[in-house]
């Protein structure tokens, strides 16, 4: 089963919570705190595998996770790390971002490995927040919690040659004659369903040759199989545009050529630049001298053209010395240039205040999340602590810029009070 295009749900591992301890043995009644961090939660990277050729892998499994922080412990004890978790993925693998459709990135290469997302970071223990006035802090700061991201997965094949055509002209019978490759063969329409690659060895050089199936009239818009593998041609450095010369199917030559590079061209306008080089296949059957001169005379020599038969490989060395030569001009295939999307990282002194309903100051924003994760209501140290972190990051300086009154509400996540000078 050949997969190219799958959904999936990732999400770096949460940090770990710090600890609240102090020290305690025999002899030493009031120890100090000794509370440690968090562990780091894990990060989540793709990596190019030149073992798979399908995203099967994503048929069943659509969720990822890695491994959470572990918390600290007394005795300033670090919480262990969370487990990074790598999710191998073919040569071609494009990952978007779902909801903007922006790429994170492009595996082209074997071993190329892209961290995605970011383990969460491991709260400070309670031994991390000791000041000279704060001797024996009750309170410790919680992990980071990281966020469920979801990404599109795209193949999209790697080769040097594109196949194309309309169904049953005889690519993949072309592709098992120049290669090792042994495509299934039959005659009727939609054989293939999967793009199928080979290598061909000419001079001492390989190159790779995809045949692409399912191209037919309307393929960019969704019929018929070529919708969903129009996308495996982008990548290819030059196209073979292999023709039923004979017509045996009733259909006009040149009327298939015009058709399917239509498709093409409405699929993406830059494959017009793409060097293609024509095949006339079939020529051993009746007929097909006779519509290989209409054909060029229609083309007016803009395409090298070349006779050939497939299935009695005539005319096929000299095709492939063709493609050689052109290859041999062309530029080595490169990753996609994109403007790489990376997901924010909050700052953490940012917040914003807004109004409610009720005419209460609401301070939002990764401050808050920040206070939420070392606040503890109920200890005096803790609110201490607030209170100098919201007058430091300037927050009651915003306040009064936005012309709050004494006895005001101030609402900061789940802390509401008073706003007193």
């Amino acid at each position: 089963m050949f997969v190219d295009k799958r959904n999936i749900v990732i999400k770096a591992g949460d940090g770990g919570d710090g600890a609240t301890s102090f020290i305690r043995y025999k002899g030493v009644s009031n120890g100090g705190p000794d509370g440690g961090d968090g562990g780091r939660g894990g990060n989540v990277y793709f990596v190019g595998d030149a073992r798979k050729t399908s995203l099967i892998d994503f048929e069943f499994k659509r969720k990822f996770f890695a491994g959470n922080g572990e918390k600290g412990g007394p005795k300033k004890c670090y919480g262990k790390n969370g487990d990074d978790l790598v999710i191998p993925v073919p040569l071609g693998t494009v990952v978007k971002d779902k909801e903007s459709g922006r790429i994170i990135c492009d595996l082209f290469y074997d071993g190329e490995k892209k961290l995605v997302l970011t383990g969460g970071a491991g709260g400070k223990g309670n031994v991390k927040f000791c000041t000279a006035r704060r001797h024996a802090p009750h309170f410790s700061q919680k992990g980071v919690k990281t966020e469920v991201r979801r990404v599109t997965l795209e193949l999209k094949t790697i080769a040097d040659v594109g196949l194309l055509g309309f169904p049953n002209v005889g690519k993949s019978t072309m592709l098992s004659k120049i290669s090792g490759a042994k495509p299934k063969i039959a005659g009727y329409h939609f054989t293939t369903l999967s793009p199928n690659l080979g290598v061909v060895t000419r001079y001492e050089k390989s190159f790779v040759v995809a045949d692409i199936p399912g191209l037919i009239e309307g393929a960019s818009e969704g019929l018929g199989l070529g919708h969903e593998f129009l996308r495996h041609i982008e990548r290819t450095r030059m196209l073979v545009h292999i023709l039923d010369m004979s017509g045996s199917e009733g259909r006009d030559p040149y009327e298939d050529f015009v058709k399917i590079n239509a498709e093409l061209y409405s699929y993406d306008q830059t494959l017009a630049k793409v060097p293609q080089v024509v095949v006339a296949n079939k020529m051993d059957i009746f007929g097909a001298e006779e519509n290989l001169k209409t054909f060029l005379k229609k083309t007016k020599g803009k395409f090298k053209v070349f006779p050939v038969s497939a299935i009695n490989a005539q005319g096929v060395e000299e095709m492939l010395d063709e493609v050689y030569a052109v290859l041999e001009t062309l530029p080595p295939l490169e990753p996609l240039k994109f403007e790489q999307f990376e997901y924010d990282v909050p700052d953490e002194d940012s917040f914003e205040i807004e109004r409610d309903e009720d005419g209460a100051y609401v301070v939002i924003g990764p401050l808050v999340d920040l206070l939420i994760r070392n606040v503890v209501l109920e200890d005096m140290d803790s609110l201490a602590y607030m209170q100098k972190t919201l007058k430091t990051k300037g927050v009651f300086k915003a306040l009064k810029d936005m012309g709050v009154n004494q006895g005001d509400t101030v609402v900061i996540g789940e802390i509401e009070f008073d706003y007193v000078e």
